[in-house]
């Protein structure tokens, strides 16, 4: 058994999930994934972002929004292998849904991406529409970058200041597309208005805000409604479990 292998980023353990793998016409196995929730962020080792089953994309869209209230850590300036801890080199990948960020080992033990990343490289995306935008910006004071992980002051900004990427959300059509062939518990329903997502952006910072007070434990009340900061992954997230739980 492999030792629990450190977060790139933050350098506390990992969580080891088992997933459902296929390994190009050699048969179905078992991935073993290393998730840190907390710098929102996956390892895989050599290739194993190939191997993943489409019923294993079901089961990480489930882990994920199960820890969606999980205090949030930036990604580090270094990132280090987890394998022979020697610094990870920054690179940009291309697919037909855009361009995302992975840290790669110069010594080909694997891979390091975000989240948002890896539903970028799955094709699990689409770009908001200016009236998306302009809807969320009625009800949502700033939104994480899925790009970068930057807050961005949607009310005036229609791309990320930081690194000009386009506002994107995880589409369930494109996640529907992936499961065709397994059974789910209810049929997927159609990509999301822009009212349903910013009811979900809400909630889910409401969601957040919540736990975060709790664990805090804070000691005085009658503070302002807090602003919301909306995490259009997270949402994302939340509108495909609940199409795959038939809510």
């Amino acid at each position: 058994m492999k030792p629990t292998p450190l977060c790139p980023s933050c350098r506390l353990p990992m969580e080891v999930h088992q997933l459902d793998g296929h390994d190009h016409g050699l048969g179905h196995g078992v991935v073993e994934l290393d998730i840190c929730f907390g710098c929102q962020g996956i390892w895989f080792d050599h290739r194993e972002n190939l191997k993943l089953s489409p019923q294993a994309v079901v089961e990480l869209f489930t882990l994920l929004h199960q820890h969606r209230t999980d205090e949030r850590r930036p990604l580090q300036r270094q990132l280090a292998c987890p394998r022979c801890v020697r610094p990870l080199a920054q690179s940009f990948d291309v697919v037909r849904s855009g361009r995302y960020m992975v840290y790669r080992c110069a010594q080909q033990h694997g891979r390091f991406s975000a989240f948002s990343s890896f539903m970028v490289e799955k094709g699990f995306v689409r770009h908001l529409t200016r009236a998306e935008v302009d809807d969320l910006a009625r009800r949502v004071d700033a939104i994480y970058c899925t790009g970068c992980g930057a807050p961005v002051d949607i009310r005036k900004d229609h791309a990320c200041p930081h690194c000009r990427a386009a506002f994107s959300l995880i589409d369930p059509e494109a996640v529907k597309k992936a499961l065709e062939g397994y059974r789910v518990a209810a049929a997927p329903a159609a990509a999301p208005s822009a009212p349903d997502l910013a009811d979900a952006l809400v909630m889910l910072e409401r969601d957040r805000n919540r736990a975060q007070r709790e664990q805090q434990r804070k000691r005085f009340s009658g503070e302002a409604e807090d602003s919301i900061t909306g995490d259009l992954f997270a949402a994302g997230v939340a509108v495909v479990v609940g199409m795959l739980m038939g809510k």
